[in-house]
């Protein structure tokens, strides 16, 4: 058996042809397939520095029958992208010979496609075309290559992925997708016949009929071109120790690829479960094939799989945060890229302590537990912490991390102290998902003698029943109705039990006294309960709120310093400010003079004030906003955020906008509001500028 990388090109070329065994099964990608193959094309083509595309293996053996001039193959593995690129091939010739599109001394031509990469065009009868495919798939492709009418039982996978093709070369560069097709590069593996049995090496590639797994799919990817030796250094020292992380855990393998490759790429949506592969090929494929950077591709891989691991499965953490993992992986999984971006602080840069870490930890469970309390929407939490990751400053990331904590948007906010306590005192705890956590922690925080709570339920103290027994009724009066389901589920009535069926809906005197009940009972939570003499919403108010004062220490609320907060707004409003030029605001050439007129002038009031090009306004900030220039159709107006009552204004200029809902186009709300129609009225309104500055900061 052979094996080398060459272009894909080079294998279709000359006078042989591809056969498909009879055992191998129809042609059977999708659309979703042909565009990453397209997107594959065009990111090749478009990419000058690298020496190619790495797209897979072929396989193939001599079919035996060869003849002078002439090879045919058997294709053992391959059939999927070779049966696609023809048809791309077959699309772009169509799509040249159709439109009567000419380019340049090496542009393709139907011709060139025809005689390279379709046919034998010197040869007759089944020997005429260069793939041939079985089943019902050969007549249409057959029909495709000679630019005949498809047969009656068309295969619909042929014919729709050649459409799909001819769609995308529609509005494309043609030159450019066949340059990009010369930069495919396989793994060209020639089988001989007698020695190698194709049978085998087919079964051992598919073995079960499934798709290759994504985590087998990326280790060939990595392996499969180098030679023996250097695959197996490569396994043993790097890629086994990985998979025995996540052994038994294929999908935790996946989400760690996933996790791991937007810290590398930043970015800005969660890869799907079935792209992890093509995202990590796209990754891995820009190292290059030196060794050396191999190495250290893998060995930063395993560092992070071990970070990973930690966090997600427990695995090999260290002991310090082994606990605070635990509690934070039992509340949610996506945390997992800002764990790691933590991880390679402290253990790589060693600019994180153990302490920061496990105070980090410690506001990361605080944040998703208080949202989970206040009934927070849990929806984009990965793209949160993956921002979250992305923010952290190396040299300062405990530092930064509360920062970016603290300045979550409203709708992802970290609940302040009273929000939580509100939540904690009049909520319906019970029906949180989180409910057994909190108990189990009021129940433990802090002790060196932790109770066992996995054997626990959690218990009602006044019973859910809607049917109470006429005890409790007597001890909660006629109200007793509105107070069951006022109080029922709040924490104030919730405690842990391992005898909850014991308790049941008897009256309170009697779960106080039998045999395992709130007198006997060890549970810290229940000391509270075992020392009243009844039940009611007062009992059950004190309770709730003393559980609720205990529970805002144990999750505590971020507290940043303002000035990191405004410095870290400063550095995020400039680096917007490098991507939103105020020239690609929309503006008539009156207003556009009228506007560059003004922004020289408030430009040189600091030079530290920022201006922003919004979508169809200029807003500026030094540091915080005190103005927003509207184009209109011969002039500009300015919106600035002070009240009408306290500009000083000699010339009477100043329009009052409290009274108005919005002006169109406008970001920002103002209280004043100032039209610019002539270069005069621009020295008029510097003044109010200036107050409008001075008086935001």
């Amino acid at each position: 058996m052979k094996a080398i990388d060459c272009p894909f090109t080079k294998i279709i070329n000359g006078t042989t042809q591809f056969v498909i065994p009879v055992f191998q099964r129809d042609y059977s990608w999708t659309e979703t397939q042909c565009e990453q193959l397209w997107k594959d094309v065009i990111g090749v083509a478009e990419n000058t520095t690298k020496r190619g595309h790495f797209l897979g293996s072929v396989v193939y053996v001599s079919t035996g029958d060869s003849k002078a001039g002439f090879t045919r193959w058997l294709l053992i593995d391959g059939q999927q992208r070779i049966t696609t690129l023809t048809l791309l091939l077959t699309a772009l010739r169509d799509q040249i010979q159709d439109n009567g599109w000419s380019g340049g001394e090496d542009a393709p031509t139907a011709k060139r496609i025809d005689a390279y990469f379709l046919k034998n065009l010197e040869e007759e009868g089944n020997r005429q075309h260069k793939l041939v495919l079985r089943r019902h798939d050969q007549a249409t492709l057959e029909a495709l290559l000679d630019r005949k009418k498809l047969p009656s039982g068309v295969s619909e996978r042929i014919r729709d992925n050649y459409e799909f093709f001819r769609e995308q070369l529609t509005n494309s560069d043609l030159e450019m997708v066949y340059r990009g097709i010369g930069r495919l590069i396989v793994v060209d593996v020639t089988l001989d016949r007698g020695i190698d049995d194709p049978q085998l090496i087919f079964e051992s590639l598919n073995s079960t009929g499934m798709d290759l797994s994504q985590s087998d799919l990326i280790r060939n990817f990595i392996l499969m071109r180098l030679p023996e030796p250097e695959q197996t250094r490569l396994y043993e020292t790097y890629w086994n120790k990985i998979e025995n992380l996540f052994r038994g855990s294929e999908k935790t393998f996946d989400t760690f690829v996933r996790d791991y490759l937007a810290l590398c790429t930043l970015t800005s949506k969660q890869e799907r479960a079935d792209e992890i592969y093509f995202a990590f090929r796209r990754v891995f494929a820009s190292i290059g094939t030196e060794r050396e950077k191999i190495d250290a591709f893998l060995e930063k891989l395993l560092r992070f799989a071990h970070y990973h691991a930690a966090f997600s499965i427990g695995a090999d953490a260290p002991k310090a945060f082994q606990e605070p993992l635990a509690r934070l992986r039992r509340l949610v999984d996506v945390p997992a890229t800002t764990i790691m971006r933590l991880f390679e602080c402290y253990n790589d840069l060693k600019t994180l302590s153990e302490e920061q870490f496990v105070q980090a930890l410690v506001l990361i469970e605080s944040y998703i537990f208080r949202r989970a309390i206040c009934g927070e929407q849990t929806r984009g939490y990965w793209q949160l912490f993956a921002n979250l990751a992305y923010g952290i400053n190396p040299q300062r990331p405990f530092e930064s991390l509360t920062v970016g904590l603290a300045r979550q948007s409203d709708s992802n906010r970290f609940p302040n102290d009273d929000e939580f306590r509100k939540a904690l005192e009049e909520g319906d705890i019970y029906g949180k998902r989180v409910c057994f956590n909190l108990l189990d922690r009021l129940e433990n925080y802090g002790s060196k003698e932790p109770t066992d709570t996995s054997k626990y339920s959690i218990e009602h103290i006044m019973p859910q029943n809607e049917k109470l027994g006429l005890k409790w009724r007597e001890m909660l009066g006629n109200n007793w109705r509105d107070i069951q389901r006022q109080w029922v589920h709040r924490l104030g009535n919730l405690t842990l039990t391992g005898y909850n069926s014991a308790y049941s809906d008897r009256p309170f005197t009697d779960k106080k006294t039998i045999s395992g009940g709130f007198e006997e009972s060890s549970v810290r939570l229940n000391k509270f309960v075992r020392e009243q003499p009844v039940w009611t919403p007062v009992e059950m108010e004190r309770r709730g709120k003393s559980l609720a004062k205990r529970a805002i220490s144990i999750w505590p609320c971020v507290v940043v310093d303002k000035a990191l907060i405004d410095a870290a707004e400063q550095a995020e409003m400039r680096e917007r400010a490098k991507r939103r030029d105020a020239g690609t605001v929309p503006m008539s050439t009156d207003a556009r003079n009228l506007f560059n007129l003004l922004r020289v002038k408030v430009l040189e009031i600091d030079p530290d004030i920022i201006e922003l090009g919004e979508q169809k306004s200029v807003s500026y900030h030094g540091p915080y906003f005190f103005l927003e220039v509207l184009p209109r159709k011969n002039q500009i107006n300015l919106i600035l955020p002070i009240d009408f009552n306290e500009v000083e204004d000699p010339f009477g200029i100043a329009k009052d906008t409290s009274q108005r809902a919005f002006f169109v186009n406008a970001r920002y709300e103002g209280g004043i509001s100032v039209p610019i129609s002539e270069p005069a009225d621009i020295e008029k309104a510097l003044p109010i500028i200036r107050q409008a500055r001075e008086l935001v900061q």
